[in-house]
């Protein structure tokens, strides 16, 4: 089947799913591969036109149908909400050389004032002629510096196996107008352990609020315009496969 008509048929499965499922986890499926994700933000309740604090989260699980490796994931483009904003006046900014080649212990301490986001991710590394093993990590999102003007985030994780390995990837916070959404990101995945290693799940909790100029300030901020906001998750996979989806959540103006 030619490349570009399998895409066509995906983009309508997808649509299909995302309105079978609005405001539900979002489930994707292409070829053998299963990607199960959900995500919110937290307080639910917000202005209607100003922006509040608010802080993101979201998990994705990646499987197959036939209980194998799944393909190594290449790119994460991620589209949120224009009724948002990321905030970093006054924050910390942490860069590439205070995180290369270190732990996570020592990424965090090297950038503490800079941290913005936490969670946890899990991969698989499948050596030739060796059975699969799990490796994890800790995940940190640090303030990272301007990029074309925007904000950037550097993603930092660093395993054991096979080998003692820091990934450390810069992410650029793009401003962009695409009807529903404002801001974009796309994260181009390492290779784990030479494409031998493929993420299995990952967990992220974003946002940070601190004091600058006699003010409180918060990273993540959004407000409730008309009743929900949405992002938009793509993937791409090293065996070409491509699908995208996206999530509707609620939330309620506060009176």
């Amino acid at each position: 089947m030619p490349k570009t008509l399998l895409r066509a048929l995906v983009v309508v499965v997808v649509v299909s799913l995302v309105g079978a499922g609005a405001a539900e986890a979002l489930k994707l499926r292409i070829g053998k591969i299963i990607i199960v994700g959900d995500g919110g933000f937290s307080p639910t309740t917000l202005p209607k036109r100003e922006n509040a604090p608010i802080k993101l989260f979201g998990h994705a699980k990646f499987s197959t149908t036939d209980g194998s490796r799944p393909s190594p994931l290449r790119r994460l483009v991620l589209e949120f909400d224009k009724h948002g904003a990321v905030e970093t006046r006054g924050l910390p900014v942490c860069t590439e050389a205070k995180l290369v080649a270190t732990t996570t212990a020592t990424a965090r301490r090297n950038c503490s004032g800079a941290i913005v986001g936490t969670g946890f991710g899990t991969a698989l590394v499948e050596l030739p002629e060796q059975r699969g093993i799990k490796a994890s990590s800790p995940l940190t999102l640090f303030n990272g510096p301007k990029v074309h003007g925007n904000p950037s985030v550097l993603g930092h994780a660093h395993l054991d196996y096979p080998a003692p390995t820091t990934y450390v990837v810069l992410i650029e916070i793009q401003k962009i107008n695409n009807g529903r959404y404002g801001f974009k990101t796309v994260a181009d995945f390492p290779r784990i352990a030479n494409d031998y290693g493929s993420p299995l799940s990952g967990r992220l909790t974003i946002g940070r609020e601190w004091m600058y100029k006699g003010e409180r300030l918060s990273y993540a901020n959004a407000h409730c315009a008309d009743g929900r906001l949405q992002a938009k998750a793509e993937f791409s996979f090293k065996d070409g496969s491509f699908v995208q989806g996206t999530i509707f959540k609620p939330c309620k103006v506060r009176k």
